[in-house]
């Protein structure tokens, strides 16, 4: 009976596991190397091009277009970037929050390879953490190191 029954709380638990939490990305994809292409000049078409359709762009203000990157990585930490486009008629005529963020303010790429990368530097830390702790006890006589 007892066998049976951890045979089913082992069954039922081999469906559990970690729930993985995918990146969210919202808004524009505001890319530094998209951002300095920008020119004052430029035309909104061109403008348009680059950095794709502003996330707000209203009649009210003609002369100003708005692109908002949001960004949430799989362990909850947020980052956001707002980029204002200025235009005189067609002509872009400055930027404001083009510059390249730095620290907390930088948007992370959420593609697979950072994840993977914050997760081999999270096991290598472990690891090591791992080895720090590694005392010269001998448990079993037999086992000796050299």
């Amino acid at each position: 009976m007892r066998v049976l029954l951890l045979s089913l709380l082992l069954i039922g638990l081999s469906g559990c596991q970690i729930i993985y939490k995918l990146p969210t990305r919202q808004g524009n994809v505001i890319e530094q190397r998209d951002l300095d292409k920008l020119k004052p000049g430029m035309t909104r078409d061109q403008v348009k091009f680059v950095m794709g359709t502003p996330l707000a762009a209203t009649p009210f203000r003609a002369d100003r277009w708005d692109y908002v990157g949001y960004y949430k990585s799989p362990y909850g930490e947020i980052t956001q970037r707002t980029v204002t486009a200025f235009f005189d008629g067609d002509q872009l005529t400055r930027l404001e929050g083009a510059e390249p963020a730095k620290g907390d303010g930088a948007l992370s790429k959420p593609d697979a390879d950072a994840v993977i990368k914050a997760d081999a530097q999270d096991r290598a830390a472990a690891e090591r953490s791992a080895r720090d702790n590694d005392s010269d006890i001998v448990v079993n006589p037999d086992e000796r190191r050299p």
